[in-house]
Parts: C-alpha cells; sequence; structure tokens
C-alpha cells in the first residue's frame, strides 16, 4: 500500500552513518551497517532521534551508488575513520509513505519520481562526476524488524529534497 505523495517542509537533522559505494544489485545487503552505527552511537553514549535510513548521495545505477547508511541524532557529533557525520539539509521534501516488502521500492521511488514530474517539481539534484549528485534523497526505515518480521507489513518513507 502506497500513500499519496505529500511536500512538507523539513529541519536540518544531524546523522551518524556509514558511507558505501555499492552497485545497485547490493543495496538490499545494506542493513548490516546499521548495526554498526547503532553500536557506535551506544559506545558514546549517543541516542537515535528517529527512524534509521538510506541517504543516496550519488546515483548512477550503471555502476555505483554512494549511500550513507545512518540515523539521526539530536546533536551533531564528530565522526570517525569508521562512521561519518553530516546532516539532512532543512527544506522541502516530496514524500510518499509506502506499507510493503523492500522489494516493491524501486516501483515506489518511479511513483515519486513520476508524480513530481507531473507537478512540475525540481529536485536537489544536479548531474556531475559518477552520477546525479543529491542534496537529499533518503528513504527512512522505521520499522523494527525485531519487533515486525514479516517484511510485507514493513513501513518506508520516502522524503526527496526539492530545489529552491
Amino acid at each position: 500500500m502506497t500513500a499519496t505523495p505529500e511536500i512538507e517542509t523539513r529541519a536540518e537533522t544531524p546523522y551518524a552513518a556509514v558511507r558505501t559505494q555499492v552497485t545497485w544489485a547490493e543495496v538490499a545487503g545494506l542493513g548490516r551497517y546499521f548495526e554498526q552505527v547503532f553500536g557506535w552511537l551506544g559506545a558514546r553514549g549517543l541516542e537515535p532521534a528517529g527512524a534509521p535510513f538510506f541517504r543516496y548521495n550519488v546515483i548512477d545505477m550503471a555502476r555505483e551508488l554512494q549511500i550513507d547508511v545512518g540515523v539521526p541524532v539530536a546533536e551533531a557529533a564528530l565522526g570517525d575513520d569508521r562512521v561519518v557525520t553530516g546532516v539532512l539539509p532543512a527544506g522541502r521534501y516530496a514524500t510518499l509513505m509506502h506499507v510493503g516488502h523492500p522489494s516493491e521500492l524501486a516501483g515506489v521511488n518511479k511513483t515519486l519520481l513520476d508524480w513530481a514530474a507531473g507537478q512540475g517539481l525540481t529536485w536537489d539534484m544536479s548531474p556531475g562526476e559518477g552520477g546525479e549528485h543529491w542534496g537529499g534523497r533518503v528513504e527512512f526505515y522505521p520499522t523494527n524488524p525485531a519487533e515486525e518480521p514479516d517484511m510485507n507489513k514493513w513501513v518506508t518513507q520516502l522524503a526527496f529534497r526539492l530545489a529552491d
């Protein structure tokens, strides 16, 4: 089940993440990095301040994607050689909520992209070396798999930043 896309204004959100470069076929295995990020936060006494996410920084579907596997935090922190820190920028985002199996997300992404094109909206994205460079293209995963093992009931929220 996919809801209707909406536009919402979001505040800047600091986060901690593992940054990685993968092919599209490897994206499904990135969830393993969440354990590293949560462990890193716990070792520093930092609490998560929202749902974990994938932030797609650079997308080249034919070659590689640069993705931050992250968790929001209440206050900015300093990263290290294992975990990077950053911020999801403030601004207007086109959002879309989906309940269903993660394998459906490619179609859900297409739904949001097509909807925005139909609305005449422009993304905070520019072509560059290595592919499309996004200012804020995020998939949030509020469902805890330990509490809801049925992947068909998992909730995902897409939030793609719009150009000013």
